[in-house]
This record gives structure tokens, sequence and C-alpha cells, in this order.
């Protein structure tokens, strides 16, 4: 059986940590890489990562889409370049029309028809007549605060209330969600931000709360979201951003659906480059009110940068081995680690 080949569109911190992993992996071939940063392109994969190639073919670095993924010459393309659906669209369009699954880091694809029905449907159905499923995935949404609550409600007769905390850092990730969380601007551009929609803080609450609710059944009438500046008091620099003392370190988002007039859904989210500086703790809460009542907590928080990487990699045989369309997690299998043969979880 031949090894499960796999293209990337997007090469920054979510693209080429997926690469790194898979490049551990056995059974599972990396067959071309889409990204337009000028210091990457035309650079061998391996250079860029500073992993030895060794006896596998290399991999350049390609600028155009269509001369990496097309015709089918691969299983499955992960695109790591964007946040929102009506973004990720065009991506997703283009690969699935080529009989290409998907998997996509963008949060808004978790649940896309949470914000976006019309591009959710229209999605489904290019997919399903290419052949093709596509999933949106990684850490939150996708596991943390939406799939982890609804597994822990399979051992419950009866769920009240449904509430998922968690306090991370922000450092792990790129130039791109430090934008958007308003990372090292002041806080009063923080503040008209948030007044002229130019910062989005967390995305994803909108379809956690849609994917907790159509698990279990509830119809959420009303979702609302909030969002405050966490402001430092020190300097703070990750890999990807900086936040000089007085300025915005990080976002404090919450989140509600309401079910038949009450708050049944509770997001908090708390999220900050380098919080420790500061004596935060990172952590994951979940607290289901129910029969029984169900208390989890994980602490430090689940790394969201490893987490959101191995949430791709390790869903791309389900993906692959699932009906043609638009699949969210809650569609396909549990997710676990992939520590064998690609191939063998592959239903040929």
């Amino acid at each position: 059986m031949e090894n499960v080949k796999v293209a990337i569109w997007g090469f920054g911190a979510m693209g080429s940590g997926v690469a790194k992993v898979l490049l551990a992996k056995k059974g599972v071939d990396i067959v071309g890489v889409c990204d337009i940063h000028p210091a990457r392109v035309g650079k061998s994969i391996f250079e860029v990562l500073g992993v030895e190639k060794g006896d596998r073919a290399d991999v350049i670095v390609n600028p155009k889409i269509e001369e990496v993924a097309f015709n089918k010459n691969c299983d499955i393309c992960v695109i790591a370049t964007d946040s929102f659906t009506k973004k990720a669209f065009p991506k997703i369009k283009y690969v699935l029309e080529q009989g290409i699954n998907v998997v996509s880091t963008a949060e808004e694809m978790s649940y896309p028809k949470a914000q976006q029905p019309e591009l959710a449907r229209e999605l489904d159905r290019i997919a399903k007549e290419n052949g093709v499923t596509v999933l949106g995935t990684g850490i939150n949404p996708g596991l943390m605060m939406d799939l982890l609550a609804i597994c822990l409600t399979g051992c419950m007769t009866d769920v009240e209330t449904v509430t998922c905390r968690r306090v991370n850092s922000l450092s792990p990730f790129g130039p791109a969600v430090m934008e958007e969380q308003g990372v090292g601007v002041t806080v009063e551009a923080f503040e008209k931000g948030v007044q002229d929609g130019t910062l989005a803080g967390h995305v994803g609450f909108a379809e956690s709360v849609g994917m907790i609710a159509e698990a279990l059944g509830w119809n959420v009438e009303k979702f609302e979201q909030q969002m405050k500046p966490i402001v430092t008091t020190v300097d703070r620099k990750s890999p990807y951003g900086f936040a000089a003392a007085g300025d915005v370190a990080g976002v404090n988002m919450t989140g509600q659906g309401y079910v038949d007039g009450e708050v049944k859904i509770d997001m908090y989210h708390p999220q900050q480059i380098e919080p420790e500086m500061e004596g935060t703790h990172t952590g994951d809460y979940i607290i289901l009110k129910g029969t029984p009542e169900v208390n989890m907590a994980i602490n430090p928080e689940v790394d969201g940068g490893i987490g959101t990487i191995a949430m791709v990699v390790n869903m791309i045989p389900h993906v692959i081995n699932a009906r043609p369309g638009l699949k969210t997690m809650i569609d396909l299998p549990v997710p676990r680690a992939i520590m064998g043969d690609f191939r063998d979880f592959i239903e040929r």
C-alpha cells in the first residue's frame, strides 16, 4: 500500500509544525507545500524546518497552489492560512474541486454553519460532488472547549448547564493570532478595534457553542460574547509577539449561549502571551451541572500550539475515511494519537 500523501497550504507556525510532526511519522509523505512568504519560497522544506532530508524526496516551497495540489495528486491537503470561513472558502473550494480531502485550521471552519450557513452548505455540496471530505479542527475550537465537554456529557443522564474555561498562553502562535488578539497595541487602540470590529479576539466561541448545542439537542436562540483587554505591567516577549508595559498582552473573552431564555453554555477564555510573567497559571476546566455533576481540571493548559498541530495530524486518517461532505468533530471518530503506521488507519 502506498504512503498517505499530504500537501500543506500555509507554512507558518501551524503549517510548518504539522510538517515537522508528519516527517516523524510512518506511512505518510509530504508531497507538496504552498506558501507565499518570500523567506520560504524556493527553499527546501527540510532547510526551512532544520530537519535532515535523509532518503526522502525533496519538497520545495512553491507559491503556486496549482503546482502543489491538483487533480487528485494527494490524499489530503492541510490548509493553515486563515481563521475565518469567508477567507478560507476560496482555498478550500479549489482543493475540494481537485478531488482532494481538506483539513483546515480556520477556527470558524470547526462549525461553519454557526456564522456562515450558506458557505457551509456550499462547501458540503462541493465536497460531495467531488467525493471528498472537509473538516475544520484544532485545539480550540475543536477539542478543549467543545468536543471534550461533549464527550464528558456521555456519562450523564441529564445536563443543565455546560461551563468551559480555558486559561492559556498565546506565546506559541504566529503573527496572525497576535494581530487578532490585539497583542502589543495600546488599550485605546484595543477598545477602538473592538468597537469597529477589526479586532477578532478569540475566534470560535460561536462555533463551540453551536457544536455543543447540536450534540446535546439544544436550540440556541441567542449567542453573545464580550472582549476585555489584558493589560501587562511588565514588558513581555514571545516568538511572534511583544507587549510593552501598559499595553495589551492578550484578551479576556467570555461568551454565552441561551437556551429557553437561560444561559446554558458559558465560555471563559483569558489568553495572553507569557502569562506566567505576572503570576497567571494556565489550565483547562469543564463544569457540567446535571446528573451526575462532572468537574474536570487540567493544569497547566494543554499547549495550544502543539495541540492544534496534533489535532490536525491525528484527524487525517478519519477525514480520508469519512463519507464525502462537510464534517465537524462530532461527526468523526474521537481523536487519538496516531503512533503506528498511518496506512493501517486508512480504509481502502
